[in-house]
Formats: structure tokens, sequence, C-alpha cells
């Protein structure tokens, strides 16, 4: 029989790479079993009446220690005696909770606000710290006695704590980390079983809005007492030519039973196809035996040759699958699978990054984890729709700033075709923020570090560990040790890939800093990359964090200044792309340096997309002074800061997105996309041509295209020819006079036509238009289909200064989940049906309710429009 080991979960049109059912005879049971455990839990926030303190993390410490002693090069730690939390009634299995809230995981609480003004603008103006517990009843059946059974946690927010029926399981502090807990001591086979976790996340620990919550996903799984560990293979591949390649996997088994046992291991690979099904098979190696003794563990390797293999890249993400199986007296006990690519990188001194051996330039972004309206909670498809947008710019590479991402993400990456470079933490033992990580950096950066490299050293995106991100610690050359020690712990888990850190500290690529790294990144200092590579001929280079231009889709103020400093009203930024911070710049600046100087790898913009937090440049948060390293431009920022705190801050999100909160593009997104596809016929005219204020006044027009020259006309008469000449990277007509009408242009490549854009003077807004992304679905109540709403006038066009309100109505088994428009000043709740659109758009996401298909109907009404509705099918 046909048994694809490898399934989706979710909408997924994702591959998300467990080993859901090992597939044996039909009246067998399955060996391995990870299921997915997110519904029907119950939650509520706060503690009961006094159990605060003894349910703090230094009262815990000790028992999560323990949780974490096998990763670490320390022996492990010992269990203390003892059952903290005994005596609080939430972990209790006979405690009654019917009276909290039911919901479903992943969930953030911050999300659901409400915005406050006092709350900090750098964490978005919303509520996500304080303490809450979540509880859920399950029942296990009796014949699974003797099994082993864990607690998977992809992220909680944060210092998270597991109960079992009462006894303390486990748990983890870093909100971003996924770990697990060994539920087996305290599972009742053949009865209900009750776990309850406690969260605290602490106010001030953040930079970002971080959410609060179990906000990914959580598993259940199953296995025989002898298995293949937590992240328990390694697959590497050290040798791929055009003809062969050798496939070297290291196995750990995990022997959880009281007696030794002599087990056999055997690997076998078969390729997977675009969805990760399986297959023809392509290697597999014989048995090789492995003594693994009670309550420890066994390893094993081997090399299976693989011909004429399919390499990953970005253009063809190939992959395989290896399938671990483990035998013992006779008989399979676990099978255990690892998707994986074969392909080669390397980060060169002179010529940046090679894929396969052919020099790509890597066209990335930073993005944090935040899915906008939907808060930190996770879900695929928004992912996915993430990464098409920013794929369809010509992104081919992603920043996880500055934690560890959700696993979705990088399988997406894997399915997709991007590159990452995965990073642990934005703070070591320096503290950026009261509550930060650097509380709990000696005790947990060796786990947190080598639990990120374990479980993502298999995803052939990955092409590169980031151990921080403009840590204070660069500057001093007393802490470069700490550096040194994440770095080898980095290579000790994973020798095949480079390790780095984003450093906008000048003096780091040259005080010695520079030196405990493989790969250097610099942050925003394109006027250092030719005096680095003097200083360090050996080292490559690349911009790891570029640009933070600033911009309000849709905005444009006048008169039109190159100054960066300006640009700015009405808590806005001008969107003619021209305004950035003082320690950043517009993203001409970075692309010069890196005509300049090719060598450097390539750039990771910040950021793809706005996030939730540091709303710059209305900002009151001092960690901003943190970018400044020269002391007059510090002195220069505190006194700005100083005015701005005279003031009430309305911003909730950033500016810096070339996509919008809402997933709309800004103008940016066509100047990179311009660079980044040159291949791609395209031009684009900015601003809009709705101006009646400004009949007779110079109102500037920018064009970026991917041709080499323009011509540009206003109502048909041409306003002149222009030619990109060396770093000229948009084309410019500042002296065009408004009238109402058309704009349009004709780009050339080569002296032969091109591509050509028009925009057009709007008339009065007399309807909504409606279009989803997708017209169908799955009916896995996570599927999600994103609706956008446009103001428009009778030809369609949309009225780009409209601002009429939106209220979405549905129908059918779909729910609406959230609402947004892109504003950084918008306070309304992102769960309200209700919208104002800002600069003619707005955004509904609808989410299908589980097992129920058919039509779902969304309908788009404003007072004196036209009203607009749209379909969706949602398919079991």
């Amino acid at each position: 029989m046909k048994c694809n080991r490898v399934r989706r979960v979710g909408l997924l049109a994702v591959t998300v790479w467990i080993s859901l059912f090992t597939c044996l005879a039909a009246d067998d049971a399955p060996l391995r079993e990870k299921l997915l455990f997110n519904s029907n839990w119950r939650f509520i926030q706060g503690d009961p009446e006094g159990a605060g303190t003894n349910l703090s993390y230094a009262a815990i410490r000790p028992w999560m220690m323990a949780t974490g002693g096998e990763l670490s090069t320390n022996a492990a730690a010992v269990r203390p005696e003892g059952n903290p939390g005994a005596d609080v009634s939430y972990t209790q299995p006979d405690y009654d909770d019917s009276a909290w809230r039911k919901l479903n995981l992943p969930h953030d609480w911050g999300i659901e606000g409400p915005f406050k003004q006092e709350h900090p603008g750098e964490t978005g103006k919303l509520p996500w710290w304080g303490v809450a517990w979540y509880r859920k009843q399950f029942t296990v059946p009796a014949a699974d006695r003797g099994r082993q059974f864990y607690l998977h946690v992809d992220g909680a927010m944060s210092f998270a704590n597991v109960w079992v029926n009462g006894q303390y399981a486990g748990g983890w502090p870093y909100g971003y980390a996924s770990w697990r807990v060994d539920l087996t001591p305290h599972i009742r086979a053949g009865g209900n079983n009750v776990i309850a976790i406690r969260l605290d996340n602490p106010e001030e620990s953040s930079r970002w809005y971080p959410g609060g919550g179990i906000y990914r996903n959580v598993w259940l799984e199953r296995t025989a007492p002898v298995h293949v560990d937590q992240w328990g293979t390694f697959v590497t591949t050290p040798v791929v030519t055009a003809s062969a390649a050798t496939v070297k996997i290291d196995v750990q088994v995990r022997n959880a039973s009281t007696a030794d046992a002599r087990v056999f291991v055997k690997n076998q690979i078969f390729e997977l196809d675009a969805e990760g099904d399986r297959g023809r098979a392509a290697g597999d190696a014989g048995m090789l035996s492995i003594e693994t003794p009670a309550g420890g563990t066994g390893k094993t390797t081997m090399q299976i040759p693989v011909k004429s293999p399919r390499l990953w890249s970005i253009s063809k993400p190939n992959r395989y699958v290896a399938v671990t199986s483990i035998e013992r007296d006779g008989r399979v006990v676990d099978r255990y699978e690892t998707p994986f690519g074969i392909r080669t990188f390397e980060f060169t001194v002179a010529n940046g990054f090679l894929l396969n051996g052919k020099r790509v330039p890597l066209n990335g972004v930073c993005n944090h984890h935040d899915l906008g309206a939907l808060g930190a909670a996770l879900n695929t498809r928004a992912l996915e729709r993430q990464l098409e947008l920013l794929q369809e710019m010509g992104c081919n590479a992603i920043r996880t700033s500055h934690n560890p991402p959700a696993p979705e993400l990088l399988e997406l990456c894997d399915r997709m075709g991007f590159v990452v470079i995965d990073e642990f933490s934005d703070t070591w033992s320096r503290p950026k923020k009261r509550n930060g990580y650097a509380l709990i950096f000696r005790d947990w950066a060796e786990k947190d570090m080598r639990a990120l490299v374990r479980r993502d050293r298999n995803h052939p995106c990955v092409v590169m560990w980031s151990t921080g991100n403009e840590i204070p610690e660069q500057g001093n050359t007393n802490l470069h040790s700490i550096s040194r020690w994440l770095t080898d712990i980095s290579h000790q888990e994973d020798p095949t890939r480079p390790v780095t850190v984003g450093c906008n500290n000048i003096g780091a690529g040259y005080n010695g800093f520079q030196k405990t790294l493989d790969v250097f990144g610099y942050n925003y200092k394109p006027q250092e990359y030719g005096k680095f590579r003097a200083a360090n001929p050996g080292i490559p280079l690349y911009g790891s964090e570029t640009a933070s231009c600033v911009s309000s889709r849709g905005e444009y103020f006048f008169p039109v200044s190159d100054d960066k400093s300006k640009g700015m009203a009405d808590f806005h930024v001008s969107s003619y792309d021209l305004y950035a911070p003082r320690w950043a710049m517009p993203p001409d600046q970075e692309f010069q340096g890196q005509d300049e100087f090719p060598f450097v790898a390539g750039e990771f913009v910040w950021t793809g997309f706005d996030y939730l937090g540091e709303p710059t440049p209305y900002n009151a948060d001092l960690s901003n002074l943190l970018n400044y390293t020269d002391p007059a431009d510090k002195a220069r920022a505190e006194q700005e800061l100083r005015e701005i705190g005279r003031i009430r801050v309305p911003s909730r999100s950033s500016y810096f997105g070339i996509i919008d909160l809402a997933g709309f593009k800004k103008d940016r997104f066509y100047i990179y996309q311009a660079r980044w596809r040159p291949e791609l016929p395209m031009a684009h005219i900015l601003p809009h041509w709705n101006w009646p204020d400004r009949v007779g006044q110079v109102t500037p027009i920018h064009v970026y295209t991917s041709g080499d020259e323009a011509e540009l006309f206003l109502n048909g008469k041409s306003q002149g020819r222009k030619k990109k000449g060396q770093f000229t990277y948009r084309l410019r007509w500042d002296d065009v006079v408004y009238q109402p009408g058309e704009v349009r242009v004709v780009a050339y490549k080569g002296g032969k036509r091109w591509a050509t854009a028009e925009v057009k003077t709007a008339g009065e807004a007399s309807q909504v238009t409606l279009e989803a992304d997708r017209r169908r679905i799955r009916a896995d109540g996570r599927d999600l289909a994103f609706v956008t709403a446009l103001v428009a006038d009778r030809r369609g066009g949309m009225v780009p200064r409209a601002k009429n309100r939106i209220r979405f109505e549905i129908e059918g088994p779909g729910e609406l989940i959230a609402t947004d428009n892109g504003s950084p000043i918008d306070f309304e709740s992102f769960q309200s049906v209700e919208r104002n659109a800002f600069n003619g758009m707005a955004l509904a996401i609808v989410r299908t309710k589980p097992g129920e298909s058919g039509t779902i109907t969304v309908k788009a009404t404003a007072d004196g429009l036209e009203a607009a509705t749209v379909r969706i099918r949602s398919r079991r």
C-alpha cells in the first residue's frame, strides 16, 4: 500500500515535517505518533490568590534547569526533590476550570487588546504582558501503558511551566525557543489526564511587540521506549557533484527503558515532490547495530550514495527525506523522518554567496515574527502569503530578526526556495530592556543555542547561524569571549554552516570582534565595506541590516526634500522613499554600496513587512539610542526623544516595512523589484495623481523601473526622457506642474521599449470592490483568505485618498477573524468588523470552519457607495 510519511498539517499547501503516522500493515498500530494538540484548551489570565511568588522563575529555576540539562556540555542537571506548584489549585487535575475561556491554539492574548495610549508604542500599545494559564484534558488508552509521551511546544511567551495531573513536568523560559517535556512519569494510561501550563510574560522585556500566550503549535508525541531522540538526526552532504552525492546521516537513539538495549538502525532516502509527498527511492544503507544504555543514548553514522542528485536551489527547491528505522529484538519499534536538501553553499571573500557553485546575490529582508492583525499567533497560510509577496518582489533570503523562527517558516522556505539566516537572540549578557533575555543568558544561552541548531540544522534553506543582533558586547573587548563561545557551540552542533552577528558598531569590524565570527555582517554601514575588506582580507562580508527607510503607504508630503530627516507630518512619513532615521538611509545608498563593492554577499533590508511596535520616527523608546555609536548623533537623538516625549504619540506599528502591516505594497516594493528582478519588464510611478489642492504647483514624479531609461508624459505631453547613470536607481522629474489627468511612463532597456505604467486622476468614490487572494481554501479551521477592499470610482480605479468606513459581513462556513488597513495610527480593534479605509484600502481576514465545506460570501458596504461581494469556496 502507498504511504506518504510526510503529511500536510493545517493548510497547508505547506508540508509540516513530522512523522505523523508510520505505515505498517493495515491492522498494526503506528510506531510513532505526533499529533497536533491545539484544540479545546481552557484559558485564564492571572494567578489564583497568593500563588505568584511560589511560581516565580527564582522559585522554580532549579526544576526548569533540570529540564534542559541534556542541552549542555556540563553534566545534566539533577532534578531537585519536591513538586513545585503542588499547592496551587490551577495545577491540580480535579480543579474545575469550566468557567475559563475555551479556545484553540495558537493563541496570542495581547492582540485582543485593547489598544491604550498609555501603553508603550515600542511594543504596539497592546497588553501582551502578565501571567496566564492554559489547561487541557485528554485521555490515554490503557493499551498505551509502557509507551513514552512527550509534549512539544514550538513557542510560548514566556517563562512557561508545565504540570501533568498535578505533577511538575518541566518548563522553558525563552519565549521564542522550541522545547519538549517528558510526560511519561505522570501519564495515567487508561484514564483522564490534565495538563496545566503557566506563562509569565514580564513587562519591559522586549523592544518590539512579542505577543503573549502559547502562540505557536503544540504537539503530543507517543513513541516506544527506544526511539530516535528529539531532533536526533543530522543529515549532511559532504560530497556533491552533478553525477553523485554522498549523504551522511548521524542518528542518536534514546533508550528510556530500564534495561540496556542493542538496536539496529537502518536509513533509506526517498525523493519528495513539490507538495512533500514521497516519490521514488534514491538510496539506502544496511543496518548498523548500536548499544543504548538504560536511560541514555547511543549514536551511529551512515553514508549513502545518491546518483544524479536533484539539487536544492532557490529556483528549484528539490528535497529528499531520510527514513530512519529502529529495530529491536527483530521488530521495528520506531521510524523517523528527516526531510533535507542536497546542495553546496559558501560565503566567499571575493565573490559573495555561492549556491551550488554559482554566485547568488542575497536579496534579503529582515522580518519580525508577528503577522499583523493576527498578532504573534502562528498561521501557516499567513506566513506563506508573506513569502509569496516577497518572492514577487524578488526577495530570496530571510533573516529571522531577532529570534528563532516558527518551524513552519523554515518549512515554507525549504519548499518555496528562500535561504535563511537563523538568529538566536537580540541580547546577550548586557541588557537592552530591564527584563529582557540578559536576565537568563547565563542560565539558558547554551541550551537555547543548542536547541536552535539541533532543531533547524536539517533545513536546506538555513545557510548561516546568527548568534546575536547589535549586542553591546561587540564594543567591549573583554566580552568578545562570549561571541567565541556561542560560535563554538554552533560549530559543535553543526560544523557545516558559518556563524555571524548583525553588528551596528563600526569598531566591531576592527577591534577583534570580527575574528570571533565566520562571516561578518554590518548594519547600516555601506560606507565601511571597502575599509572592512582592506582591514580583513580573509573575512566574508554582507549587509546584515540595511536601509531602514520609513514611509506610510499612500502618504506624500510637499515640498519634496532630499533631507532624510524631513518628509514627516501628522504621524505619517512621506512615501517618496527618501526618508530615514539618522542612522539609516534610503534604499539607493545601500544599492550604491553593494555595487561599489561587489564582493559583498548582499543585503537584508529592515524590514520586509511593517510590524507591531517600534514606530520610529514616532517612538519615544530610549532603546533606539542603541543604534548610535557616534556621541554627537546620540546626543541629538536624545534631544529628539525628549521632544517626542512631550506629546502623545499615537503610533502602534512600524514604518520600516516595504509592505505595510495589512500586506499592501508600498511604493518601495517597486524600487526593490526593479533591482532584484532586472529581467522583469516593469515600471512604477509615484505619487498618485489626485491633488486638487495642488493645481499649478510643482509635484515631483519618481519612476522605479527595471529599464535603463524612460520618458514621462502628462496628459500626452512629454516631460522629457531620462536615463539612469552610474549609481542611479530611480528616475526623477522634479519640476512637473500638477494638472489632473493621466501620467504615463514608457521605459526602455537597451534602446528598446521595455515596460509602461500609468496613473490617473480618480473620480468621486462610488463603490467598494472586493478581491480575495484565493477563491478556494481548505475547511480545516486554519486556512485563511485575505480579502482586499478598495474604495473605487465608477471606472473601478482606486480613490487614493479615500477614508470611507467599510463594514464587512460574512455568510457560510467561515468567520471574519481580523481587519486592518495598514495605517500605523489606527487604534481600532483588529477584531472589529468595521474599518476605515486608509488611502483607499482595507483588509478582511477570513478563516474556514473546521469540517464545513461550502460557499463563504463576504460582503463590504460603505455609506453612499455601491456594495461588493466576493465568494470563496471552502473544501474538505
